[in-house]
């Protein structure tokens, strides 16, 4: 499993990456925290699959023009 933040440029935040995410690989993905408004918006996920699933998808939806940054720690409590 792995944890991140997606942040999501104003002219994506209307697109479902996140659906595309879980369908184009074989991963699920579980919303820890979120915030979206009309000119931004970020997402810290958790990922489950396979090392190599999950680095591809991060590839992809990178290339999407989606901000990937890793996050640590306890995402719920902090």
């Amino acid at each position: 499993m792995k944890k991140v933040k997606f942040t999501f440029p104003t002219d994506l935040i209307k697109e479902p990456l996140i659906y595309l995410l879980s369908q184009k690989f074989k991963l699920i993905t579980n919303i820890r925290r979120a915030d979206v408004r009309p000119d931004v918006g970020w997402v810290v996920l958790e990922i489950e699959g396979t090392d190599e699933e999950i680095e591809l998808g991060l590839d992809w939806i990178g290339s999407q023009g989606v901000r990937v940054d890793p996050v640590g720690g306890d995402i719920i409590e902090g």
